[in-house]
């Protein structure tokens, strides 16, 4: 049976060379693992929630909201919480993404502090930024399919930052949100339910298919210990069965720990806000927004003018060009960095002082504009804030840089001697 399926198909030759590529193990590069067995929680969780869900805003009534009249799609939540195992399954689904989003942030992290984004990998990085870019996205269109009170308001700082968009905010708006987003507009939930459960997540499996087929093609960069276990060589396992089986372990891991999450920390509670009102709750955005809430929040209302029948305000300069300004940044780093020979091996952070303390820098802004989103809680005055955003990350790149050259520098002078004895014992063999 196996010898007439390999006449066919080239069982044998497909085995050889697919199955038996080898992969470096190292625990840093699971991090991409966990991104995608996130990704495939999501798809699963979200096939249990599609069943059970009505995308519309229809008044309905029943036992569940003791006969109160709700929008349909808040008491869809309400049964599904109803049913055995179903709040925790939701919960899953809102846990799921908070992780494939962390963990898509670290690995990109892990790929710029070891300079993994270099020759030839350079377009594998730029799909790794959309790929994180557009995982944030999709996260945000979920926001109000609850419905409720505190989910609609949430949706609305994503909505007013779309809306501000100079001369195409209209538009982002009708494809966004089919209009207006407000407690009355029918279309709207309908048409963030079709981008969030297809469009949007048919989008992430093209690019999260063509992120791995670079990879495979293009092959891991491995640690430094390998150039001197097998110069030019993939150190490593092959991926059947040794790969696999690492996999299959750190998935089962990954599910059970969420799971556990889940369960303990029940995801958005929709009865506790109810259903939209006129009253607006006080409301903060998740953590992967919550530094550009931050610096909403700091901007004067005054930083406003009009150009060509445009208005350039607030929302303009935090929500989008902020933003924008670091995603061009992030997808320019490989060719700002370039290097003309081929990268086959992670580098030393400590080896990079520049481009290690920018990270801790970028780590630092990113800190300190979320700090930003407290400030009324803290009662911190903008002045202070301004600082702890702007002076704060560049002082930290600035000292990171100091330190990083003060502690390491004697070891590059000792391995550069070192290499320098070697080469000159080779010279007079």
């Amino acid at each position: 049976m196996y010898q007439w399926l390999d006449d066919r198909l080239g069982i044998g030759k497909l085995y050889a060379k697919a199955f038996r590529k080898a992969f470096p193990v190292h625990h840093s590069f699971f991090l991409g693992e966990i991104t995608l067995f996130s990704f495939i929680t999501l798809v699963l969780t979200g096939i249990f929630l599609t069943l059970n869900y009505e995308p519309s805003i229809r008044p309905v009534s029943g036992p569940l909201s003791n006969g109160q009249e709700v929008p349909a799609a808040y008491y869809s939540v309400l049964y599904i919480d109803s049913l055995p195992f179903g709040a925790v399954i939701r919960s899953l689904h809102h846990w799921a993404a908070h992780i494939m989003i962390a963990a898509a942030f670290l690995h990109m992290l892990r790929i710029h502090l070891t300079g993994a984004y270099k020759n030839p990998r350079e377009l594998n990085w730029i799909v790794g930024v959309f790929l994180l870019v557009l995982a944030i996205v999709t996260a945000f269109t979920g926001y109000a399919l609850p419905f409720d009170n505190y989910a609609l308001t949430a949706t609305k700082i994503g909505y007013e930052i779309g809306a501000a968009a100079p001369w195409v905010g209209k538009l982002l708006s009708e494809i966004l949100f089919a209009g207006e987003l407000s407690p009355t507009n029918t279309q709207t939930i309908p048409r963030l339910y079709s981008i969030h459960v297809l469009w949007l997540p048919l989008t992430l499996i093209a690019l999260i298919g063509l992120h791995l087929t670079i990879m495979i093609k293009q092959k891991h960069t491995q640690p430094r210990y390998a150039e001197k276990v097998a110069p030019g060589k993939i150190v490593g396992v092959p991926l059947f069965p040794q790969q696999m089986a690492m996999m299959g372990v750190l998935f089962l891991i990954y599910l059970g720990a969420t799971t556990f999450i889940a369960g303990a920390f029940l995801a958005h509670p929709v009865q506790a806000f109810g259903p939209p009102t006129a009253n607006t709750p006080p409301v903060k955005p998740d953590w992967y927004f919550l530094w550009i809430y931050g610096i909403l929040q700091i901007i004067p209302a005054s930083w406003r003018f009009e150009f060509l029948g445009a208005t350039f305000g607030p929302q303009f300069w935090g929500g989008i060009l902020v933003p924008t300004l670091i995603i061009l940044g992030a997808l320019a780093i490989p060719f700002l960095d370039y290097s003309k020979e081929k990268q086959r091996y992670l580098e030393l952070p400590s080896r990079h002082p520049f481009r290690t303390s920018f990270v801790i820098g970028m780590l630092m802004f990113y800190l300190m504009s979320t700090l930003a989103g407290y400030k009324v809680d803290l009662k911190l005055s903008n002045e202070v804030l301004w600082v702890l955003v702007l002076v704060v990350p560049v002082v930290t790149g600035i000292v990171s840089y100091v330190l990083i050259k003060a502690i390491y520098s004697r070891d590059w002078n000792r391995e550069a001697r070192v290499e320098l004895g070697r080469k000159g014992s080779a010279a007079d063999d």
